[in-house]
């Protein structure tokens, strides 16, 4: 029997929606099973109305009575002893939607998508409130940055909410704030950086934060709602140069923020 996923939405029900081609239709006792990566650990899901003389096949998972765990989790038709890891010409990725599911209050986060090989995948994160970068940029002697919060429950409307932009260093400690706005879940936030050279000497590591007022914890700054895995090898920003020293934004291996003074 040969399958291929033409669609696939986790939606924002935390439903996995497939829609699939087949040349047959699925046997009696065929399962979806969810495979972890790392783990091998397996979840295993009857599928529909067997034997059904259709080309083609919609079918809706609940993802969160599986109880999966944060991970990559491939998939895999089963019937009695034989499996097929399930291919997919649907690579999955609609920022629109990515940024409707992540306005939701949520503790982990699904996302389908296709593989390198063109296989479909599962990817689950743990959903903690954060601060998504959408564009961040070095001008008229200004670190600027705008995004999208996330995770955190708030509105997507006109209201405004009280917010700081924080940068700390921890070794040695120093913190450095400024204003920022916040509107509804958009933000903007802008600091000198002429001040982050004074503060950091030659040299230093910067971590950003965006405190908002009715968010209980600050906002870390980074860039995932989006296709672009391992941004600190693939996306390499200029460097300003502030007083003859190099200052530059960069990604760390988790695709979080951080502002490098010096070499």
């Amino acid at each position: 029997m040969r399958v291929v996923v033409s669609d696939a939405e986790v939606t924002l029900a935390d439903v996995l929606s497939l829609r699939l081609a087949m040349d047959e239709p699925l046997a009696d006792g065929t399962e979806l099973v969810l495979r972890n990566r790392a783990t091998a650990a397996e979840s295993r899901v009857r599928l529909g109305t067997p034997g059904a003389r259709v080309r083609e096949a919609t079918l809706a998972v609940s993802l969160a009575p599986l109880e999966l765990g944060p991970g990559r989790w491939d998939a895999y038709l089963r019937h009695e002893e034989s499996r097929t890891r399930l291919r997919s010409v649907d690579p999955g990725f609609s920022l629109d939607h990515l940024d409707a599911y992540a306005l939701s209050r949520r503790t982990l986060a699904y996302r389908a998508y296709r593989t390198r090989n063109g296989f479909l995948a599962l990817k689950i994160d743990n959903a903690r409130p954060a601060a998504e970068v959408r564009s961040v940029w070095f001008r008229e002697g200004r670190f600027e940055v705008t995004g999208l919060l996330t995770f955190t429950g708030l509105d997507d409307d006109e209201s405004r909410h009280e917010a700081r932009l924080a940068l700390r260093r921890s070794r040695p400690d120093a913190e450095l704030t400024a204003a920022a706005t916040v509107q509804g879940v958009r933000f903007h936030a802008a600091l000198s950086l002429c001040d982050v050279v004074a503060a950091a000497g030659e040299s230093g590591t910067w971590e950003p934060s965006l405190r908002v007022d009715g968010v209980a914890t600050p906002l870390r700054l980074g860039s995932k709602l989006d296709d672009v895995d391992g941004k600190r090898r693939r996306l390499h920003y200029p460097a300003a140069q502030i007083d003859g020293v190099p200052i530059r934004p960069c990604y760390t291996a988790d695709d979080e923020l951080r502002i490098e003074v010096g070499g």
